[in-house]
């Protein structure tokens, strides 16, 4: 007796497959009826509306202060300890961020931990705008 070979998506395996894809489809285009009575299919969809334009980048005193901020809280707390490329900056936002860091130790220990987090913005945002109105990094990653 010959065997018959069943091609892939065949059977009754296949057959539900298929059924049950169909009525995915028909479901999908089938909607509620209109709140007026009115027929879907004799009405007129609102016209597609454009997407918003992107946002414009960050300028880069405003990512410096952020990260600076994010990884001076970091090694603060001694959560984290890395050279400058472990955390994505270069050397002179790491340079900004070892004074941010020191000075925030000394207000932590006056003034408790939310000056010392205060500090931490303030001193980041002052540090990266100084930063980059003299030039910012140049060319390599020691810049």
């Amino acid at each position: 007796m010959a065997t018959r070979r069943l091609r892939p998506g065949t059977g009754r395996l296949g057959a539900a497959l298929l059924a049950g894809a169909l009525a995915g489809v028909l479901a999908t285009g089938c909607g509620a009826p209109a709140a007026n009575g009115a027929d879907d299919a004799h009405t007129t969809a609102p016209p597609a509306t454009s997407p918003a334009p992107p946002a414009p980048p960050a300028p880069p005193e405003d990512l410096c202060t952020r990260v600076v901020a994010h990884w001076s809280r970091e090694v603060l707390d001694g959560t984290t300890y890395g050279d400058y490329q472990s955390m994505g900056l270069s050397n002179g936002q790491y340079e900004i961020l070892r004074n941010v860091v020191d000075e925030a130790r000394a207000e932590k220990g006056r003034a408790g931990a939310a000056a010392a987090d205060a500090l931490i913005d303030r001193r980041a945002r002052e540090g990266c705008v100084a930063w980059y109105r003299s030039g910012g990094p140049g060319e390599g990653p020691w810049q």
